[in-house]
């Protein structure tokens, strides 16, 4: 479609830039999903027109009777940007930067509108008698809506529900509903949330029936005692009724207490009770959770304990949707955070779909619900002319919050209210918190810019490092007096951008070691890939935008298309609510309950011995029902099998004993292993004496170059360009974040040119029973270097070589990595078989890496990142089998094999780039550097690096017929 042409005409546009929230609108009032009102989705397929400005256009398309037949159609709930063949425009990717001149409240001329027009019918037996509501649940940035004719209002505030009342202008046929929607408006300015900036109907459009007598608001206020293990109901309705819940007997009038026993909600065991509001005209289920949440003794408390936040930070999104997100994708999200141990979500940076919500109240997830604010971009000129600190705003700020907390307040998953998100500090987020306290006492309010804890009940912070939690946690912290008493949360840890994070586990360790620190939330929970035919997933960049911030946007635990990252089963790891320990030397295991509130009468667990990785058998082990925070020491049900050499070890699975309404009997929660045994030295692999002639060198199943020394072939099998590896193709926590202070490592890797490191012959010389090789490896234009020597033995079955590598110079920095490349033929790449762990991992990444037999191909080995980078390493590897070769490590290794070489990985943008060649290429590695995650946060702990020193490792080659 081409842009509609431009009319002459009244156009008051002047809406677009008036910081008020808008007009017309309803006041806001609690959400809900269905009651035995009459209703009618309007989602659907719409009529589109496109214009290039905001005043380009009259109104005349809101008229009856305008013929749109020539229009474009989209799909509402959705973005036209992501609709049609991009002629409907294109997605803009920021993180915090404005992507128009920051002059609030004014936007550019060039001001992309879609005007949106739906006709429809009332369904046969809408009632005649009582009015309409036209509910919108999110629309971006700012909407104005006609129906039949009329101009009905306008509204700002994207993630939030905005309601007219239509029922004086509905008619049983013909209706037109038109709503014109501008990208940029006032409200954009207080909207820079570090996500796509995507315009339009994106949530549902329902026409609801108001009959006489209906619900308005309603406010379902559900406490309970720990102490007596009752709750008390009191449901304060706009309309006189009643509240009716048959399991507890209930049947009271609105606003009437009525105290019961009960059992209460938590995340861990939500228990809802299903009950009815009932007024003269409409009836209202509700799904009611009782629960207390309190500020006492320093501490975040529901139902009388203090809870650990074990959570994630969550955008909504889709790979081709966008923000327009369906029931069954949001209840995915909620299933995928559930199996993977999750405990909490914000909601960042906004209020999610209210069903996403529902959700969270049924299979249970604690909530901080965060208000659609954040005006990020102004801290590129100091804070100057923040909204949040011009009483102007403050009734567009009041707003949001309001439409926040009415439409959210009677959902039991939500402990906390946030203020919003990287907004700095102002009159108007103070004005937010008065409010939100003078309307909910039952929660506690969160915001992460307010450091001295003036409006807030907690000191929340972002990518705090390790070293400063544990003084957190201390309380050796400082500041005002306020904030040392009260909790502290990390709102945003872990920059799950790319290949990590890494110190997930040091940082868990240091939450459960302090009372006062309250766990945190991983940034963030998916990848924001667009599903792109030229690059697999798009991101910023990749539209054209002249002003974006690349692949940032892609920093989730899942990757675009909902599957779980390497991250996300690390975090699944880190955080298991059940800890298994034990050498199991004495014939027992200590299993502790890590739970806030659960038992583990839900749980069944499983021993097993593995000889060399290999199962001997499952038994089940006899665990009593222990409450939270509870131990045992639990008799292990067998006798360790005698390895005869090999190595031994035992595996424990905590399992769920029967299906739940997340996950089925067997699923996995937590799991332990150990080594009893551990594997015998490797043989020497050495007496075969070598031989040689002019062109060869001929020492056991090998054969070498004469002149160089390298290995051409082991048995039959031909191997390429084997030699010292110090190489990785960058990982977004490599190269760092760009505003960082301090050393980023890829940066420092590229300056010093270790991703060109030249290779110098100084030696090949044979002796009666070894070859060795003598060389200097060391970047051009550095005096740096590492010499390296490869010495080769047989025993002449086997093929053992020993690296040793001595560094020269003064080395500044880790080295990405330390071993050896080599490339066998493509066809190796079908059969991959390793004894070691099964995931993805890195030093500092390696807590889910869990030990056994694996096989798969080289192409499943690969983790594909939305931006390529190092990946797919396995950790402590004994011995691998790639095709016919056999190699074992001493000590033991990490191994990748590839289908691509890193230089290849490394310069590719999208998985789409990498082409598999003729060669897989392996990785022997001693050593490697570890992730950290420095895209955002802290880099690689000391313990993780992988600092120059003299190293020396051995690995014999074998032919997996031997």
């Amino acid at each position: 479609m081409s842009l509609r042409t431009t009319h002459s005409g009244d156009n008051d546009t002047d809406y677009v830039e008036d910081v008020s929230p808008g007009s017309g609108a309803l006041p806001p009032r609690a959400w809900y999903a269905s009651s035995d009102a009459d209703s009618l989705s309007l989602n659907g397929s719409w009529r589109f027109g496109l214009s290039a400005t905001a005043d380009a256009e009259d109104d005349s398309f809101a008229a009856e009777g305008f013929d749109a037949g020539h229009w474009a159609e989209v799909r509402v709930p959705g973005h036209w940007v992501l609709q049609g063949d991009w002629r409907l425009g294109a997605p803009i990717y920021t993180n915090h930067l404005y992507p128009f001149p920051v002059d609030p409240p004014r936007v550019p001329t060039e001001n992309p509108t879609g005007d949106h027009l739906r006709v429809f019918d009332l369904p046969d037996g809408w009632p005649a008698e009582g009015g309409a509501v036209l509910r919108f649940d999110g629309v971006e940035s700012c909407a104005r809506v006609w129906l039949n004719g009329t101009d009905i209002g306008n509204f700002k505030g994207s993630r939030l529900a905005h309601e007219f009342a239509v029922g004086h202008l509905l008619k049983p046929s013909g209706n037109v509903l038109a709503v014109r929607v501008h990208q940029w408006s006032a409200g954009s300015y207080l909207e820079d949330q570090d996500q796509w900036w995507l315009p339009g109907i994106f949530r549902d459009v329902t026409l609801l029936h108001r009959p006489a007598g209906s619900a308005l608001d309603f406010f379902v206020h559900a406490s309970y005692d720990h102490l007596e293990g009752t709750g008390t109901l009191r449901v304060d309705s706009d309309v006189d009724g009643r509240v009716t819940v048959p399991e507890l007997d209930i049947d009271v009038a609105t606003g009437e207490s009525v105290t019961v026993p009960v059992r209460p909600w938590t995340a861990e065991t939500p228990r809802l009770y299903d009950g009815t509001l009932v007024t003269e005209g409409e009836r209202v289920p509700l799904r009611i959770g009782f629960r207390t949440v309190v500020l006492a003794d320093g501490l975040i408390k529901v139902n009388g304990k203090a809870i650990l936040f074990k959570g994630v930070n969550r955008h909504e999104w889709h790979p081709e949707h966008g923000r327009a997100l369906d029931l069954e994708t949001m209840r995915e999200d909620v299933l995928l955070m559930k199996r993977h141990n999750i405990n909490a979500v914000r909601t960042s940076h906004y209020p999610p779909h209210p069903a996403f919500l529902d959700l969270c109240d049924e299979y249970g997830l604690w909530v901080i619900d965060e208000c659609d604010l954040e005006t990020h971009g102004f801290t590129e000129q100091g804070w100057r002319d923040n909204p949040v600190d011009d009483d102007r705003w403050t009734p567009a700020l009041l707003d949001r919050a309001s439409r926040m907390v009415e439409r959210d307040k009677n959902h039991p998953s939500i402990v906390v209210w946030s203020l919003g998100n990287e907004a700095g500090t102002g009159r108007g987020l103070t004005a937010m918190a008065e409010w939100i306290r003078g309307r909910d006492r039952s929660r506690l309010i969160h915001y992460e810019g307010d450091w001295n804890c003036r409006d807030t009940d907690m000191y929340s912070r972002m990518y705090a490092d390790h070293a400063e939690v544990e003084r957190i946690g201390k309380g050796l912290d400082g500041g005002p007096a306020r904030r040392r008493q009260l909790p502290f949360i990390q709102c945003e840890y872990g920059h799950a951008m790319g290949n990590g994070p890494g110190g997930l586990a040091d940082y868990q360790r240091i939450f459960e070691a302090h009372d006062r620190i309250q766990g945190g939330f991983i940034w963030e929970w998916i990848d924001h890939g667009v599903k792109d035919e030229r690059f697999g997933f798009a991101y910023g960049g990749d539209f054209g935008e002249e002003l974006h911030d690349g692949n940032f946007v892609c920093d989730g635990l899942l990757f675009p298309d909902r599957t779980p990252s390497p991250g996300l089963v690390e975090y699944k790891k880190v955080i298991e609510p059940v800890r298994i320990e034990g050498d199991g030397t004495n014939g027992t295991v200590r299993v502790t309950n890590a739970y806030d509130f659960a038992d583990l009468s839900h749980l069944e667990f499983e021993f097993s011995y593995q000889v060399d990785g290999f199962p001997t058998g499952a038994h089940w082990l006899t665990v009593p029902s222990l409450a939270p925070g509870e131990s045992a020491e639990v008799k292990l049900p067998a006798t360790a099998p005698d390895g005869q050499g090999e190595e031994v070890q035992w595996t424990v699975r905590a399992l769920l004993a029967e299906d739940t309404s997340w996950a089925g009997r067997s699923h996995e929660v937590a799991w332990a292993q150990q080594t009893v045994t551990p594997r015998g030295p490797l043989p020497a692999a050495t007496g075969a004496r070598p031989a040689a002639d002019s062109d060869r060198i001929a020492l056991g199943p090998a054969s070498f170059d004469a002149r160089t020394g390298a290995l051409r072939t082991i048995g039959t099998t031909e191997v390429t360009g084997l030699r010292l590896d110090v190489w990785r193709a960058t990982t977004d926590n490599d190269d760092g974040a760009s505003w960082q202070d301090g050393v980023r490592n890829g940066v420092e890797w590229r300056k010093l040119g270790l991703h060109r490191m030249q290779h110098r012959l100084d030696a090949v010389k044979l002796t009666d029973d070894a070859l060795t090789v003598r060389t200097r490896v060391a970047p051009a234009a550095r005096e740096v270097g590492l010499r390296t020597v490869y010495r080769w033995t047989s025993d002449g079955t086997r093929l053992r070589l020993t690296v040793s590598v001595a560094p020269e110079g003064d080395w500044t920095v880790p080295l990405p990595r330390l071993g050896i490349r080599l490339g066998l033929p493509a066809s190796f790449g079908e059969n991959v078989r390793w004894f070691g762990s099964g995931g993805e991992a890195y030093p500092d990444t390696r807590a889910a890496a869990k030990t056994l037999l694996w096989d798969t191909t080289v192409e499943d080995l690969q983790t594909p990142y939305v931006r390529p980078q190092e990946n797919g390493a396995r950790a402590d590897v004994r011995w691998a089998e790639v095709g016919d070769l056999r190699i074992e490590g001493d000590p033991e290794f990490w191994f990748t094999a590839r289908q691509w070489t890193t230089e290849q990985l490394d310069a590719a943008r999208h998985l789409t780039d990498l082409t598999p060649g003729d060669t897989v290429w392996v990785n022997l590695d001693h050593g490697q550097q570890g992730m950290g995650s420095q895209s955002c946060g802290p880099g690689a702990l000391p313990q993780y690096q992988l600092r120059v020193q003299p190293a020396e490792f051995s690995f014999v080659f074998s032919t997996v017929d031997d």
